[in-house]
């Protein structure tokens, strides 16, 4: 790997683009300290070192930004707005025949269903940067923090404004810089960020575990959780390159003289076909009733129950619930994002079949067969996945945004094989010898 990469920096046009990645990371890890008007910087920093062992409800979406959420800093919000966006699109597009049929027109639907998300993107960012501004106003943004309230000195309109328009115009630089990667650098722009952003909060997060450590000073409880990390990270690669291949032969057909078809492929099915979209979806549904639990008054006893379950993250009620409604919602994406009744027919339009399954509506029951029968080993690794690190992690001290945790290993784990991939695949153009030496 490392041979790899040395000839990437030796060939000049590869060279340039991942020049120009390393480029915009630095500029987006600077955006991610520079606070916004009209926030006591001090005071911040002062919330941060009380409430570093524990993020509360906000550590998801403050792993997303790569700690700037906490900072108030210009991209707070991070790429947060944009993977909503994103994935609200997606489901959409099922539901909407207008939207379903722009993605059938190719490039030019791709496109507009993508400046769709720009704007939701950028509707999104106002309404969480809203909700930022008044989180922090009201002193909520830090629970245990005794200067909270003075945060934000000034809460007139007008600060107020400009702090959710300078969120809003961040998120947009953010999704602008994900572009540009994406055009003239490696890899997808908006993952490389969000690989970024989270892989920026590890060191701080595996430190904290070091200090809060007893044995031999925290060295052993560190050591103990970079190897629980490595093998975590051996499964997750294993299990997303696993497959089901599905055969498919192609008939013979002839036009005029010509012979076309008789060619053998397959359908590849992932184990793991939902990606990290069931773990984000359960993880957003859980932060719903805790977040309205935090800013409901009084002490009523659905909010005593919600805060004393649903909050903590090594609570066997919370523990169970956020497996289920993963499993839930690995079933769910996969049905909505394949369907097996258009593989079939798009199958039988041109001569395809399966051997042993009759063409048309057989194969479309068999297709879903086998995706249900590798979904449920799919949806139960995300399942563990998700939890074990929780389980496993509780007498280290760690709290439930451990860095080894779902979300975080599955991204860095799935981008980095991506973009490794994609600079391997450009290395053999670029290197290909050929017979004749």
């Amino acid at each position: 790997m490392l041979t790899a990469f040395a000839r990437a920096f030796k060939t000049p046009d590869l060279r340039k683009k991942l020049l120009f990645t390393l480029g915009i990371i630095v500029v987006y890890r600077v955006g991610t300290h520079i606070p916004i008007p009209g926030v006591d910087y001090k005071n911040v920093q002062i919330c941060i070192d009380n409430a570093s062992q524990n993020q509360g409800l906000f550590g998801l979406v403050n792993m997303f930004s790569g700690g700037a959420l906490l900072q108030i800093t210009i991209f707070a919000l991070g790429i947060m707005p944009y993977i909503t966006a994103s994935i609200i699109l997606q489901l959409l597009t099922v539901v909407i025949p207008r939207l379903e049929a722009l993605k059938k027109e190719g490039q030019a639907g791709t496109a507009k269903i993508t400046q769709y998300t720009r704007y939701l993107t950028v509707a999104l960012a106002i309404l969480q940067g809203t909700g930022l501004v008044a989180t922090a106003r009201s002193g909520a943004l830090f629970t245990s923090c005794p200067v909270a309230n003075q945060i934000v000195p000034d809460q007139s309109i007008f600060v107020t404004i400009t702090m959710v328009i300078t969120m809003t115009a961040g998120t947009a630089a953010v999704m602008w810089l994900g572009e540009l990667i994406t055009d003239r650098g490696i890899g997808n722009g908006m993952s490389i960020l969000m690989f970024i952003s989270i892989a920026a909060t590890f060191p701080s997060a595996l430190w904290a575990i070091k200090q809060q450590g007893d044995l031999a000073g925290g060295w052993i409880e560190f050591g103990t959780v970079i190897a629980v990390g490595l093998v975590m990270v051996g499964l997750v690669v294993f299990v997303e390159q696993a497959q089901r291949r599905i055969p498919v032969q192609y008939a013979k057909r002839m036009i005029g003289r010509r012979s076309y078809g008789g060619t053998s492929t397959y359908i590849p099915l992932k184990v793991n076909q939902a990606g990290i979209i069931p773990v984000i979806f359960a993880s957003s549904l859980l932060y719903i009733p805790a977040l309205v639990a935090q800013f409901a008054g009084g002490t009523s006893g659905w909010k005593t129950w919600i805060e004393q379950n649903l909050t903590k993250g090594d609570h066997p009620i919370y523990i169970s619930t956020y497996f289920l409604l993963i499993v839930f919602f690995a079933f769910f994406y996969v049905a909505i994002s394949f369907n097996p009744e258009e593989v079939a027919d798009n199958m039988k339009k041109y001569g395809g079949f399966i051997p042993g399954i009759r063409a048309g509506r057989p194969t479309a029951e068999y297709l879903a067969y086998v995706l249900n029968r590798i979904t449920w080993p799919g949806s139960l690794y995300l399942g563990l996945i998700a939890l074990v690190p929780t389980m496993a992690l509780v007498g280290f001290g760690a709290n439930q945004n451990f860095p080894f945790g779902g979300t975080s290993i599955l991204i860095i784990v799935g981008v980095g094989l991506e973009t490794v991939k994609q600079i391997e695949s450009q290395l053999q153009q670029r290197n290909y010898e050929g017979f004749l030496r």
